[in-house]
């Protein structure tokens, strides 16, 4: 059996690592080289990057910063924010990335996965889809949550993985900082859909959250911020606690 991913995610603005909730109410969380030093040595499986302001601001995604983390880590390293051409992406692998997560730019011109997918290879694009329960449905919002759309959620993972992309970021608006749970119904359905791995992101509060996630959410990997960034939970404590629920995990 494959293991599970234990994935901190460092949200970047001005440079510093922050974080909200329901993407709103932004708090600072620290140095982001820190931060990623810290995770890759207490065993986290990966770690992602976000420049959540970069898309909104209109510009390019920090790559001095890409490259002063990749640097000081020895784990794969995804990084996402304000990323719209083949000539972004070459940019961020050179200076030390691993994968690349699109998002806005992916639903503004879908062919850019095909395109992203055709030079690089699935292995290295994730495509980030954040979504919102509405009457009943959930849907794609951009530019950080900030723009509604009508796009339902899997119709537009389908689209994703037929495209090529190699993995889904999905998370949950509704769910973001709030710290009850990730949305574990719709990653579920996201499951049965869909035959790439699925990254679930929002609501991660305790570890019991961790491990619903993996079993009934049937997530591949769980993505987390703020209870890392204050230590409200140890990454070592929280594998010993998964496997011992008999979830693999790398330790």
């Amino acid at each position: 059996m494959l293991t599970k991913r234990i994935i901190p995610c460092l949200d970047i603005k001005n440079g510093r690592t922050v974080k909200g909730i329901n993407f709103v109410d932004l708090r600072d969380a620290g140095d982001p080289v820190e931060l990623a030093q810290r995770y890759a040595r207490e065993g986290a499986d990966e770690l992602v990057f976000l420049d959540i302001s970069a898309t909104e601001e209109e510009r390019k995604t920090l790559a001095d910063l890409v490259k002063r983390v990749a640097e000081k880590v020895n784990i794969p390293f995804t990084v996402g924010g304000g990323i719209s051409s083949v000539e972004d992406v070459n940019k961020l692998l050179y200076n030390g990335a691993d994968k690349i997560s699109i998002n806005s730019s992916a639903v503004k011109n879908p062919d850019l996965i095909n395109q992203l997918v055709a030079k690089f290879g699935s292995q290295c694009i994730v495509v980030a889809i954040d979504a919102k329960r509405i009457d009943n449905s959930w849907k794609v919002h951009l530019v950080g949550g900030k723009v509604p759309t009508d796009i339902d959620l899997f119709e537009w993972a389908k689209e994703v993985e037929d495209r090529g992309a190699g993995e889904i970021l999905f998370t949950s608006m509704d769910h973001d900082g709030t710290k009850n749970g990730f949305a574990n119904e719709a990653l579920a359905q996201l499951s049965e859909t869909l035959n790439i791995p699925i990254i679930a992101s929002g609501g991660a509060g305790n570890m019991d959250h961790f491990a619903d996630t993996f079993t009934k959410g049937k997530a591949d990997a769980a993505l987390a911020a703020s209870v890392f960034h204050f230590k409200e939970i140890e990454i070592i404590d929280l594998k010993n606690y998964l496997i011992e629920r008999n979830i693999p995990m790398r330790v």
